[in-house]
């Protein structure tokens, strides 16, 4: 049986939903030991069990540095951290509240650079690979969700940025922009109305060209994360990588 990851311990944050939860059943199936972060949602029933589960507030460096020092000793050190933490809330550039400004910035970037500098202070002195939730919403912005947009492009340059300042350790860092099913796509079609979520449907349908609907976290983007969390993809980084079926071809 083939098992890329075995031996690698991994930390994934948001793991208890959407990709982080994909990302956790993705890494055990290929091997590797994995503490998934969680805050408000608990772990799923058919993870719950496989895995060691920690509470953490990735907003929090001090939730945060708990959470990755517990976690480094019940891995015994770290290897990779996946990053999936993040919420996706609907907004217009005109009515956009502080509020709402400074939730989403905080759930999406403000976690990101909390949680790398927390794993990288536990890889610097071996190596290791951190993976971080992108979108393609950062790269062409999104008038229903500006604030999102806004995050996942600070989400882009940060990788960027760590990705030359850490490479010299042997620490690798690269984002994935995924369309797939996800609470945040549920959302999305719940604000749109049943008109506006069959419209999107129909909008995907003509501009993706694989099958034209976003694709599964767990088969369609599982290999891909267990790919960049392995070996063959040590030579890589400060890459966004979009994973979403055509819908955006960077460097085309």
């Amino acid at each position: 049986m083939d098992l890329p990851l075995a031996g690698r311990r991994v930390v994934v944050s948001g793991a208890a939903t959407g990709i982080g939860a994909a990302a956790v059943a993705s890494f055990l199936a290929a091997g590797a030991d994995v503490v998934g972060l969680f805050h408000h949602t608990p772990p799923p029933d058919e993870l719950k069990s496989r895995c060691e589960w920690l509470s953490c507030d990735a907003r929090d460096r001090r939730s945060v540095d708990a959470a990755f020092g517990s976690a480094t000793e019940i891995l015994g050190g770290l290897d990779v951290l996946l990053h999936a933490a993040g919420v996706w809330l609907p907004g217009t550039p005109d009515t956009l509240s502080e509020e709402d400004f400074d939730f989403v910035l905080d759930a999406n970037l403000r976690t990101t650079v909390l949680t790398n500098q927390a794993a990288f202070e536990r890889m610097r002195a071996q190596g290791g690979q951190i993976i971080n939730l992108g979108s393609g919403e950062g790269v062409r912005g999104n008038p229903r969700a500006p604030h999102y947009a806004v995050a996942k492009a600070g989400v882009h340059a940060w990788t960027r940025s760590v990705a030359a300042a850490w490479g010299r350790f042997g620490v690798t860092v690269n984002a994935l922009a995924p369309a797939v099913e996800t609470p945040g796509a549920e959302r999305l079609r719940e604000h749109l109305g049943p008109d506006g979520a069959a419209a999107l449907d129909e909008h995907l349908r003509a501009t993706m060209p694989l099958r034209g609907e976003l694709g599964d976290p767990y088969t369609d983007l599982g290999p891909v994360m267990v790919f960049l969390a392995g070996t063959g993809a040590r030579f890589m980084t400060g890459q966004l990588i979009a994973v979403d079926g055509g819908l955006q071809m960077f460097g085309a």
